[in-house]
């Protein structure tokens, strides 16, 4: 989990290492790190649930070297007697507060769930109340050009991301440099041991997925249960990880316009939306669109873009269809005076690039993934996901934890949720993924829309609790009917610890 900030969602080309070849992550590093006990107290913000911090290493090579504080929340089971253990949460993102998140599981998560497990969220490293990455907003601002035409402009795309990368490591401290996914795998294993537990028990949403793979790589043997909802697939090489993007943004607003042609109630029925939508990109890119009402608020393509990708998440249509009428009927914008530099949360590319090996090489390999995600997303190629993570790792060093195949030789069954129509992590991810695990995974498919699979109907939710409380898996090619509208309204609340980000994330 509606602007951008330059954090999902934020999610290249094809380098050396493609999938399957990248050294394993089944072994543990070799440490005698032990976790403190949690000094849990009622949380500031939300007395009835209980904060606490873990003191843990910034550098998991390196056990009794520099440390920082990891934020936790726990709702603990509303029946003790029926307990069964802890189930710890990742909101994905990166970006989203998992402490926010476990303030919002009544909205979220069944009564039945909350009867029997204690709820842990905790905020991942580089992230909220956990040593969060920081970088500066007017540099994010003076981002060169993302569609360099010749070698020269590709070139100062690398040298603007090392610039940023440079500033958001000065004001945020070595976390930087270690805010990958395995690193929280070790934090995950770490609250397992604060919390005194044999075995937990897991939710990942969205990018929590990819940590949850990987701790189930790690640590399968201290895994009870896990529910991986809307998928990421960490094998994919560059140029499958810009398709899945594309083809998952455009099949979502291919779904936009045939509800808005067959909706009476849409701001759009009747009228061509798609060249609708072509005219109002290409008069924003010539600065003909601002917000409703201040002319001195320009409204950007990238923005009008973003949030309709965003407002596909619930998916909220009505609403984007009543957004982007008021900014066509908007005149051309006027100049806006310069603010003063502030310093914003930015932590979705710092992780996805130490995550991820995405770095195309050369101007010809770059705009070779541009042209390919024009072809399969001719609306929505420049949405934050794709298009960001692919000029977004330009010019840094090496991916820390790149792609390989998943291995889960320890794990228990694993549970992947994933909706047919899901503007990010696409269907096309959780079918390639479940088939790279078969003897381990199940794949349960919601035949609808928006993005996170658990809260949409009975269907899903009660096969997830089931398994969840029972450990009873459904069968594999299970499918759930779509709602009866695909604008299934999410509690508020709910909404605010959903992958639906502030910023760019899944």
């Amino acid at each position: 989990m509606g602007s951008t900030s330059r954090v999902l969602g934020g999610l290249a080309t094809v380098i050396a290492l493609v999938a399957g070849t990248a050294p394993a992550a089944s072994a543990a590093p070799e440490n005698d790190f032990r976790p403190a006990a949690v000094d849990w107290a009622p949380c500031p913000e939300l007395p009835e649930v209980e904060c606490g911090t873990l003191r843990l290493p910034v550098d998991w090579s390196r056990p009794r070297g520099e440390k920082f504080d990891l934020a936790l929340a726990r709702r603990k089971a509303s029946d003790p007697a029926k307990r069964i253990g802890s189930l710890v949460i990742h909101p994905g993102g990166p970006g989203p507060s998992g402490v926010e998140f476990a303030f919002a599981a009544p909205y979220w998560f069944s009564p039945q769930v909350q009867e029997r497990f204690d709820i842990v969220g905790f905020d991942p490293r580089g992230v909220g109340r956990s040593s969060p990455i920081t970088c500066s907003a007017d540099l994010l601002a003076r981002r060169p050009s993302t569609y360099p035409t010749t070698q020269a402009g590709f070139a100062a795309l690398g040298r603007y991301n090392r610039d940023l990368a440079a500033d958001c490591r000065a004001r945020s401290g070595p976390i930087y440099d270690h805010s990958d996914s395995l690193a929280v795998v070790e934090d995950v294993d770490a609250i397992r041991q604060a919390l005194g537990e044999r075995k937990i028990s897991y939710y990942g949403l969205s990018y929590g997925t990819l940590v949850g793979m990987q701790y189930a790589e790690r640590y399968g043997r201290n895994l009870r249960a896990m529910v991986n909802d809307s998928n990421l697939d960490h094998s994919l090489d560059a140029r499958s990880f810009v398709e899945g993007t594309a083809i998952a943004a455009e099949d979502s607003f291919r779904e936009f316009v045939e509800w808005c042609g067959t909706t009476p109630s849409c701001a759009l029925h009747g009228r061509d939306v798609g060249a609708f939508w072509d005219d109002l990109i290409a008069r924003a890119d010539r600065g003909e669109i601002s917000e409703p009402g201040d002319p001195s608020r320009p409204v950007s393509a990238n923005q009008i873009i973003d949030y309709a990708l965003l407002s596909f998440y619930d998916p909220s249509w009505t609403q984007l269809a009543q957004w982007l009428v008021a900014r066509a009927e908007t005149a051309p914008t006027t100049t806006r005076a310069a603010t003063a530099d502030e310093v914003v949360a930015d932590p979705f590319l710092p992780v996805f690039c130490q995550d991820w090996q995405i770095r195309p090489r050369s101007l010809r390999e770059y705009t070779g993934l541009l042209r390919r995600a024009d072809e399969l997303a001719p609306h929505m190629s420049r949405a934050f996901l794709g298009h960001q993570v692919t000029h977004g790792c330009v010019g840094l060093p090496d991916a820390t934890n790149p792609q390989q195949r998943p291995r889960l030789d320890n794990a228990p069954k694993i549970l992947l949720l994933n909706n047919l129509h899901d503007p990010s992590t696409g269907y096309g991810w959780a079918k390639s993924l479940h088939r790279q695990t078969r003897d381990k995974t199940v794949l349960l498919t919601y035949e609808g829309w928006g993005h996170g699979s658990y809260i949409r109907t009975d269907c899903v939710r009660d096969t997830a609790d089931r398994y969840l409380i029972s450990l009873r898996t459904p069968a594999n090619g299970t499918r759930c009917a779509p709602a009866e509208s695909p604008e299934v309204p999410i509690p508020t609340a709910a909404r605010s610890a959903t992958p639906r980000p502030a910023a760019t994330g899944w």
